[in-house]
């Protein structure tokens, strides 16, 4: 999906293979919680904004479903990170 440089672009729920790569990077170690990408966007800076709306369960019996906006940052080198994890 393209955008202008700093513009998003819209949400698509066909995550490339490439984009889910970096979301599963970014939560390579996390606990406590699944996160499962259903959507994503992106927007080009000097790297890769990425904002997946997620379903997030926590890991405990019993625990519910509630949906979670993720926004991770990818760098032109290096590796991608979490930079925000909010409730929607």
């Amino acid at each position: 999906m393209e955008a202008a440089v700093g513009g998003w672009t819209p949400f698509s729920t066909q995550i490339p293979a490439d984009v889910l790569d970096v979301f599963k990077k970014s939560f390579a170690g996390f606990v406590g919680v699944t996160y499962s990408p259903l959507a994503y966007a992106s927007q080009v800076v000097a790297g890769t904004n990425y904002q997946f709306f997620c379903n997030a369960k926590g890991v405990y019996p019993g625990a519910a479903n509630e949906a979670a906006m993720v926004t991770i940052y990818k760098p032109l080198q290096g590796d991608p990170h979490i930079t925000s994890i909010h409730k929607v």
